[in-house]
Order: structure tokens, then sequence, then C-alpha cells
């Protein structure tokens, strides 16, 4: 049987008030399910479950959520640089709008806080391609990521110019979160959209290359879920299971 006292204790810890004061009975099932069955599973750091729902909730441009736990992460003593890392890493995948408006969120609680941060990039025109090519080769293997830019058409050459050099060079490149982190943060994105399995399927590949076992995948799966659903949560374990058998 969970420990509703415990669940109460950690919600208490991590947020300043009841989110859905209006609507007592869903606050009452969600509190105890998050916090005594979601956040009590598994070996999760509580600064890593809490970068995770930042991501998921940026995804789903949920802002309400994502101030809730921008708010418990900076409790939870995450580094400043890491909230903003995991939403700039969002981008590639979700878009510029819903990131956008993901760090006017994060900026106002910044603000609030007193809360500063320095640029992160480390590519710069002359460097952006060649050190993205490295990182999504690391991630992929070289010969299959050099294969995608011979074997592309003419007319798509540029897309393949576009992943090697926007989403792994300026991105990936980043300081702030390690390749680890940032494939893990990656494969939330996917599994929070829906609709990706193909790409969800190649970055779940890519987390196991670079060093994020399959239970690591499975207990951030599982702190995901009850922001994205049961349909996208299931799928998400039966494509780490195929690639993982």
């Amino acid at each position: 049987m969970r420990d509703l006292n415990k669940a109460n204790e950690l919600f208490q810890q991590l947020h300043d008030e009841d989110i859905l004061n209006d609507d007592l009975e869903l606050q009452t099932i969600m509190k105890n399910y998050i916090y005594g069955d979601v956040y009590q599973h598994g070996t999760l750091d509580l600064r890593l479950r809490e970068l995770i729902l930042i991501v998921v909730n940026t995804t789903n441009h949920t802002l309400t959520s994502l101030k809730e736990h921008v708010n418990a992460a900076i409790k939870a003593e995450v580094s400043p640089i890491q909230i903003k890392e995991v939403i700039y890493q969002c981008t590639p995948y979700i878009g510029l709008g819903k990131v956008q408006e993901a760090l006017e969120v994060v900026n106002l609680i910044f603000k609030k806080h007193n809360i500063s941060t320095k640029p992160q990039a480390t590519v710069n025109e002359k460097t952006r391609f060649e050190k993205g090519f490295e990182v999504q080769s690391a991630a992929f293997g070289k010969d299959h990521i050099q294969a995608n830019h011979d074997q592309a058409s003419q007319e798509l050459k540029h897309i393949q110019k576009y992943l090697s050099e926007y989403c792994f060079g300026d991105f990936y490149t980043r300081e702030g979160l390690d390749l680890k982190t940032r494939e893990l943060m990656t494969m939330v994105t996917l599994a929070t959209l829906g609709g990706c399995e193909n790409q969800l399927r190649g970055h779940v590949g890519a987390n196991i290359t670079v060093g994020n076992s399959r239970e690591l995948l499975i207990e951030t799966i599982t702190q995901c879920q009850p922001y994205i659903g049961f349909p996208r949560t299931l799928n998400a374990i039966t494509i780490i299971n195929e690639v993982t058998k």
C-alpha cells in the first residue's frame, strides 16, 4: 500500500500550493498517484525527475504545469543552466513557438529569484557542421550518418545538412548537459509528442549507444506517464522493448 503521508510531504516540499484548488477530487487523485506511486517508483534522482517533467510540459505546451515544475526544480536545487538547456534541447523536435513560450515562463521565474545564466554555445559558423556531425556520429554511428548524407537525393541533401549542423551542431554541442542527458531528453520529447515512432525508435537506440540503460529508459517513461497518458506510454515501452530485445 502506498504511503500517502510521504506523498503529501513530497508534494509540499516541491510545491507552494495546491494546483487544482477548484477541483479537489482530481487534485487528491493526482497528488496521491504522482507523488505516492510514480515518484516513489524506481531510483531516478529527484532533480532528474523534475528535468524530465519540464521537457514533458514544454512539449505538451502545458505552461501552468511547466511553471509548477520549474519552481519545483529550483526547490530541488536543479541547476538553472540545466533547466534552460533541457528546454533548448526540445527546439529541433517541437519547433520554435512552444520553446519561446516555455522560456518566457522560465525567464519570469528566474527574474523573480534573481537567477541569471550565461551563454552555453560552443560552436561557430565554421565549426557547427563538423562538431554536429561528430556528436551525431557518437549517438548513431559515423558510417550511418555519412551514408545518410551520401545517399540523400539532391533535393533532400539540405535536410541532412540541417540535421548535422542545426539539430546536433547548434544544440547537442552546448554546455550544461552531457550527451547521455540530451539523448534521454530527446527520447522524452518524442514519446510525449506521439506519432514519432520511427524517430523514437532511432533515439531509443541512440540512448543505448551513449550508455543509458534499458532500466533508465523504462523509469523515465514511467515518470512521464501521468502527463502523457497510457497510450503514448505503452507505445514508448513497446519501442524500448523492441530495440533492447
